[in-house]
């Protein structure tokens, strides 16, 4: 079964010709080679493009290696990477004429060099350059900095719901229930069986991420870091810090590490795009506060997997799934801090800070939002609408919730949108 992804196919329709090196980084098992190798050079054949000017190479293909006199089985054997220069012999002996040529390059990073030959490609204005790679490095968050800013990057994530749900059979509520237990790795989704999905996502982690960095950063006690990222799924969507953390190892595992090794773990975890970190935002002061933030899985199936789908929390799961939708769409994303000073019981004035879920700007545009997964009464609303109701200005506050219920605005101009209806329609907030 083939799942098609025209928001990134999209993505690097729009950046053809522009003259940069398009790279496409996402959580390994996102679809990154499926989008290139596939989705793109379908597009790029329907486009006219003759097969002799669509030039793909995998670096992790024997077949390719061959092409170009590597024997795979030495490189595997000696632990190096791929020859450039016998690359670059290559790739201009296909160059035959002026037209116009697609190199598309996967696991670029197993060849040596690679930034250099890819700088060197920019020269040629009758090349335009696509590549992809999965391991650590090549995933960094930084990876543009790699082509001395000339590098374009489409960030991927794993399936949205509603990718998810143009190949699930099932109605959207049964969907969506699977979709926050299991996620959306494209491997997991096209697995049939609930057993098959959870233990190719126990696999990923033992056969894949957790091993990429631990290679990448040569770190001694991988245990720790696996600690620490148990600790981290348990507490998804919660405020927490490396010294919280810190605290923690010490009373449940009776550990030494430092909040320094702390907080370099988690870089690691956000390098890699496992995690996302959402940092604290001052709506009246306009101001950041660095510390404690919140940590979102990129998927929500990974998550459950590091807790043995031990731990199924609806309402933190679904905050994790609209946090990944609004980023998917392109917005930044930060928890709301709104500080009001109320009287107590006694009649003292005290100050307070009342939470909004996520702040998400592009551009000029701002939206206030609250997850409430489910608002039973009329007491549960004013609730969760309280801290929206505390913002004086005139962006757009909303509500989304667990319910299927039809957009409506109140009397307070807060709009109210199910989950359902927010990852299905982009434009729902509009």
């Amino acid at each position: 079964m083939e799942i098609q992804r025209d928001y990134y196919l999209g993505k690097l329709i729009d950046r053809k010709h522009n003259g940069q090196i398009k790279v496409i980084t996402g959580v390994r098992r996102c679809g990154k080679s499926f989008l290139l190798n596939t989705l793109f050079y379908r597009h790029l054949q329907e486009c006219g493009v003759a097969s002799d000017h669509l030039i793909r190479f995998a670096f992790d293909s024997a077949d390719d290696l061959m092409k170009i006199g590597e024997n795979p089985i030495e490189l595997q054997r000696r632990n190096r990477k791929v020859d450039p220069i016998r690359f670059t012999r290559y790739i201009m002996s296909q160059i035959t004429d002026q037209e116009q040529y697609y190199l598309l390059l996967d696991e670029v990073q197993l060849m040596d060099a690679f930034e250099a030959v890819l700088n060197g490609y920019l020269r040629k204005s009758n090349l335009d350059v696509y590549v992809t790679g999965s391991n650590a490095k090549f995933l960094s968050s930084d990876i543009a900095t790699e082509f001395a800013g000339r590098g374009d990057e489409v960030h991927m994530y794993p399936l949205n719901f509603s990718e998810f749900m143009s190949v699930y059979r099932g109605d959207r509520y049964a969907g969506l229930a699977e979709y926050m237990l299991y996620g959306g790795i494209p491997l997991v989704v096209l697995r049939e069986k609930p057993e098959d999905k959870a233990s190719t996502l126990t696999a990923l982690f033992n056969e894949i991420y957790i091993r990429d960095i631990v290679r990448r950063h040569r770190i001694r006690n991988q245990g720790e870091l696996e600690d620490l990222l148990n600790f981290v799924s348990s507490s998804a969507g919660c405020l927490t810090n490396p010294e919280k953390l810190k605290n923690t190892f010490h009373s449940v595992k009776k550990s030494r590490i430092t909040s320094v090794t702390i907080n370099k773990y988690l870089q690691y975890f956000e390098e890699s795009f496992l995690l996302e970190a959402a940092t604290r935002y001052d709506v009246k002061g306009k101001s950041y506060i660095e510390t404690p933030k919140k940590y979102y899985f990129t998927d929500p199936g990974l998550r459950n997997a590091r807790v043995s789908f031990r731990q199924y929390e609806p309402t933190h799961l679904m905050e994790n799934v609209i946090y990944n939708e609004l980023r998917m769409r392109g917005y930044s994303v930060d928890i709301g801090v709104v500080p009001v000073m109320e009287k107590n019981s006694q009649g003292k004035v005290i100050r307070k800070q009342l939470e909004v879920d996520f702040v998400c700007n592009m551009g000029s545009v701002r939206y206030y939002i609250q997850a409430a997964y489910s608002i039973p009464d009329q007491d549960k609303r004013i609730q969760e609408i309280r801290p929206l109701r505390k913002i004086d200005d005139s962006f757009k506050k909303i509500v989304i919730t667990g319910e299927p219920i039809p957009p409506q605005y109140d009397d307070h101009g807060i709009l109210t949108v199910s989950i359902f209806d927010f990852l299905m329609d982009p434009h729902v907030l509009d």
